[in-house]
């Protein structure tokens, strides 16, 4: 070959390494500013359409600043509150008037019915995340100087300072976790010192790629981003990245077995995985970006950022590594490196698909695992598929009717236990009463209906002294405010229906337009919500997928075989997610959009699998016929694919750092739900049944007359 050509060759992959280590030191501190533009106000993700959403909209109209509450609730260490205490608790309130950030004047130290507690309210300006802790630090101060009390501050305000405080190291403990669990699994599986830095590298560019996308169009306004959207990026561009890197480096080592030339075999190898990779992305993209049909505004809002995220973590595979793995070389997979195959690869010197694996198949614990289906693929495909039935039949017993206000964190935060104590001597609903927005002439008569509602402890308007029934109503634009607090706890069940029942009363007070909104109004439509983009946004995820497989593979009827597995795995992990969140790790109830969240990881996630197998498999199949095919592509794959299965499961399980009963959920339904896909379902079920069908799972295509 002549030096100038040789030359030219290396130039590519020099200039695209030069690219990325230039893009990865501009745009790596993106990484730690994305934070910058999130927030972790919930009332920013509600349903667009919602009768709650309204409610807030309607509010702004009373407020000179938008306010968050803060709730301060004092228990008697002995005995019962004193009418002293009480005064100095008054007082304590009354002190942080006029104070920066504090609006408006405080409520009174209000006594509970039992005697051994007092509550009362200040209102904080929302706009001040960065300040909040000190302003509740100060808050803290001087309610505990109350002798004879313990002083507890709960509320939205301490909810979202303690919101804030969980996802404060999401930039750094998060990610260092999942790359040094990413690390550690590849050096343990490749026995590789180089390898594994170089995939590490690919995921941390992707990242950074993506985290600086995200950031601009965040700034733009062009998408919403708050600590779980950025906490699920982070996670979810890590593991693709790796996952795509696996297979991309995999196949490179056998094409460098195989052909021993490293462009020939770089070429080979983008070639036979450009397909399976591309598809495998299309899949988790399209699945998130199908979350644009939700009405809930935080799916809508991971949608677009998890698909930027995975398209840059293709854009890292198929540039950043492979020229990485030319200048390096065999050198990569030292002390490992590819030795030459005693037979070559089928199509290596240019003959039709087929690679590495059409040599002899390795010896080792895949060969052995594809010999068993070889051998006896119906009894394993029917008892693999009756414990995955078996576990599917608990998936009903997954309570997704959301998570009370004591569980949304995993660990006792001041908030939880301030609602704690306030729910122990004050009705359930005190702190977050239900908001009636209704016309100023019905006032009157819309308080009534409220009071008069089964499940409502009070109801009165709110008056410009900023009390409720203290002085006249606080008209705003001929409407008025009225709250109503609830007997039971705001988070549960019994309160959901309260808001159902109050609904119906005060719509009924003719020209009052009255609206019900507040925490729990807001908790049952985002409910409401998330059943009705289940029965959405299901189908149309299933019908992305359908399509895709179908392109790719050629054929109707394993495309469709595919699905119904992996959504089979699905009902299994939320059937095993069931009984372990219930009587293993004491959740009540999953947060309403966490199947939703999880169906479209497991879904779009698991095919990925699949599609890296059955593009094996179809390529030998072309040459050596379903059967054979079958058994070189599971033999050949089943190594790379087993150990990408268990990165990203590991990736995804780093989510537990964060303290949120969400993500701890999320974790460990797609952790769990992705080793069963990797191990059971791809490893088993899918080979099994495929090779009992034999060529007709081909079908329309002509592979189906292949034997």
């Amino acid at each position: 070959m002549p030096s100038a050509q040789r030359v030219t060759r290396w130039v590519i992959p020099v200039v695209l390494l030069v690219v990325w280590l230039v893009l990865g030191g501009l745009l790596g501190p993106y990484a730690g500013k994305l934070g910058e533009v999130a927030t972790n106000d919930q009332s920013t993700f509600l349903p667009q359409s919602a009768e709650s959403t309204r409610v807030i909209d309607a509010q702004k109209s009373f407020d000179q600043d938008e306010t968050i509450p803060a709730v301060v609730v004092w228990t008697a260490q002995e005995g019962k509150i004193d009418p002293r205490q009480r005064e100095e608790a008054t007082r304590a309130l009354a002190s942080l008037a006029g104070s920066e950030g504090f609006v408006g004047k405080p409520s009174p130290a209000v006594p509970s019915e039992d005697g051994r507690a007092l509550q009362g309210a200040v209102e904080i300006r929302s706009d001040l995340d960065e300040a909040l802790p000190d302003l509740l630090a100060d808050l803290r101060s001087e309610a505990e100087g109350v002798e004879g009390t313990k002083a507890h501050i709960t509320g939205p305000a301490a909810t979202q300072a303690d919101l804030s405080d969980a996802f404060a190291g999401i930039d750094g403990i998060l990610l260092v976790v999942a790359l040094v669990v990413v690390l550690l699994i590849l050096l343990l599986v490749y026995r590789s010192v180089l390898l594994p830095v170089l995939i590490i590298v690919s995921a941390v560019f992707a990242l950074s790629l993506a985290c600086a996308v995200v950031y601009e169009l965040a700034q733009e306004d062009a998408v919403s981003v708050d600590g779980q959207v950025q906490g699920i990026l982070s996670i979810l561009v890590i593991g693709a990245a790796t996952d795509y890197a696996l297979l991309l480096s995999a196949r490179f080592r056998e094409e460098l077995a195989a052909q021993g030339e490293r462009f020939a075999a770089m070429r080979s190898a983008l070639r036979r995985s450009f397909g399976a990779v591309t598809a495998s992305a299309a899949t988790v993209a399209l699945g998130l970006l199908a979350l644009l049909l939700s009405d809930l505004t935080n799916n809508q809002a991971l949608g677009p950022v998890g698909a930027i995220g995975i398209v840059c973590a293709v854009i890292s595979t198929l540039t950043f590594l492979p020229a990485t793995l030319l200048l390096v070389g065999r050198a990569a997979y030292w002390p490992a490196r590819p030795k030459p195959t005693a037979e070559p690869a089928p199509g290596a010197n240019g003959g039709e698909s087929g690679d590495a694996a059409g040599a002899a198949p390795a010896k080792g614990v895949w060969s052995r695992v594809a010999a068993l289906v070889d051998r006896m693929p119906r009894r394993i495909w029917a008892s693999t598929l009756v414990a995955l039935i078996a576990c599917a039949a608990f998936s009903p017993q997954l309570n997704s009717k959301g998570v009370p206000a004591d569980e949304i964190f995993v660990k006792d935060e001041p908030s939880v236990t301030g609602q704690r104590a306030l729910s122990d001597h004050f009705p359930g609903g005190s702190g977050n009463p239900a908001v009636i927005v209704a016309d100023a002439g019905e006032a009157r008569e819309v308080t009534r209906a409220a009071a008069r509602t089964e499940g409502v402890a009070t109801a009165a308007p709110v008056t410009e002294s900023g009390r409720p029934g203290a002085g006249e109503p606080l008209v705003a634009d001929g409407r008025v405010l009225i709250n109503a607090t609830l007997t039971a706890s705001a988070s549960s069940d019994a309160a959901k229906q309260t808001v159902d029942r109050l609904r119906t009363s005060v719509h009924a007070v003719r020209g009052a337009d009255a609206l019900v909104g507040g925490y729990t109004a807001q908790q049952h439509d985002i409910q409401t919500t998330a059943e009705h983009d289940r029965g959405l946004i299901v189908p149309v995820v299933l019908a992305i997928i359908l399509v895709i497989l179908t392109a790719l593979l050629r054929a109707l009827f394993i495309p469709v075989l595919l699905v119904a597995t992996v959504a089979l795995n699905f009902l299994a992990t939320l059937g095993v997610a069931a009984l372990v969140f219930e009587h293993l790790l004491g959740f009540s109830g999953t947060d309403a959009s966490v199947p939703l969240y999880g169906f479209v990881f497991l879904v779009a996630l698991g095919v990925d699998y699949n599609i890296f197998l059955l593009t094996r498999v179809r390529e030998e199949a072309l040459l050596y016929g379903t059967r054979t095919g079958i058994r070189r592509g599971l033999t050949a794959t089943g190594g790379v694919i087993t150990s990408a299965g268990v990165v990203l499961a590991a990736t995804f399980a780093a989510l537990v750092v964060i303290p949120l009963s969400f993500l701890v959920q999320i974790a460990f339904i797609v952790a769990f739900g992705v080793l069963l896909d990797t191990l059971v379902v791809r490893s088993l079920l899918v080979p099994a049944l495929a090779r009992d069908i034999g060529p007709a799972v081909w079908w329309p295509g002509a592979l189906r007359r292949r034997g």
